[in-house]
């Protein structure tokens, strides 16, 4: 649950989450590699919450009813191995004016509030299931794919938070801003009119030129000085030659959002989508990027607070 700007247990207790993301079920189902023993090595990289992405695309072409089996079996794996689940709605784009980014992520307003209300009254009082990341990546691609005001979508956003505690109380929605879900200044004037949220921020290393630190604290680190704030995507790839040293984006993005108190989820946990933190289904070989969020998630990285 949601305590000032803090996500607490039933104890009281302040929860810092540390997960990662896997791809779409329905991929993952499709190339033969949906099982236990996935969400198995998941538990190996430490962490303690999962970012399970839903394409609006992979939504409908599978089915409602069909897509659900599969989110079914993702939380009872994730419930057996002691993991938090966070369900995203996949899409990019600009819902307000319904342009999309790319053709899998396209969707209506209607089919977004059909689809939380579906996924609400499906797990309501499943305490594995914790978050709802009501829309993945705010957008309007500089113009082209239309216009949105922040008070427009700020209403968007009420009125799919409205309808998901008509059904539950207890699982905790998530806002993104604009920018890909990046910036978060518009709370300074205008946040959210809803009790029992949090905020969403995507830092990827590219958003912003260096000294990245004032840049992410100006955007969306001062939210979390009065909201909770989730980093639910991020990443990287090291280019050939490259290694992480304390200067890498790796180390200062880890250290910042710890330091800030920001929960986190790196992205993803497949060797085909990027930045990717596997090189190979067969052999669940790790990436260089994937090695680094293996020791970041089990809190290994010498900055961290144990």
């Amino acid at each position: 649950m949601v305590k000032g700007n803090k996500f607490i247990n039933s104890k009281g207790d302040t929860i810092l989450f540390r997960g990662l993301a896997i791809s779409d079920p329905d991929k993952i189902e499709r190339q033969e590699h949906w099982s236990k023993k996935y969400f198995e090595k998941v538990k190996e990289m430490g962490a303690l919450i999962v970012r399970i992405p839903v394409h609006p695309v992979a939504w409908r072409e599978r089915t409602p009813e069909k897509y659900l089996e599969l989110l079914d079996q993702a939380v009872e794996w994730c419930t057996d191995l002691g993991m938090y689940v966070l369900i995203d709605w996949h899409s990019i784009g600009n819902l307000g004016m319904e342009l999309f980014q790319n053709p899998m992520y396209n969707t209506s307003k209607q089919e977004t509030y059909e689809f939380w209300r579906t996924i609400a009254s499906h797990f309501k009082g499943n305490n594995t299931v914790a978050f709802y990341e009501l829309y993945n990546e705010p957008t309007t691609f500089r113009g082209q794919l239309g216009t949105i005001t922040w008070p427009e979508w700020k209403k968007i956003n009420e009125d799919i938070i409205s309808l998901i505690k008509s059904y539950d109380n207890e699982r905790i929605p998530l806002v993104a801003g604009f920018d890909w879900a990046y910036d978060l200044t518009p709370l300074h004037e205008y946040p959210i009119n809803a009790e029992g949220i949090a905020y969403v921020t995507h830092p990827y290393e590219y958003k912003r030129s260096q000294p990245w630190e004032p840049k992410w604290e100006e955007d969306f680190g001062f939210a979390a000085e009065k909201y909770p704030v989730i980093a639910t995507e991020f990443g990287f790839e090291l280019q050939p030659g490259q290694s992480i040293d304390d200067n890498h984006y790796g180390n200062r993005i880890i250290k910042y959002l710890e330091g800030k108190g920001i929960s986190w989820v790196c992205w993803v946990f497949d060797p085909e989508w990027g930045p990717r933190m596997l090189n190979s289904w067969d052999t669940y070989e790790l990436s260089q990027s994937g090695e680094f969020f293996k020791k970041a998630l089990h809190a290994e990285l010498k900055f961290q607070k144990k």
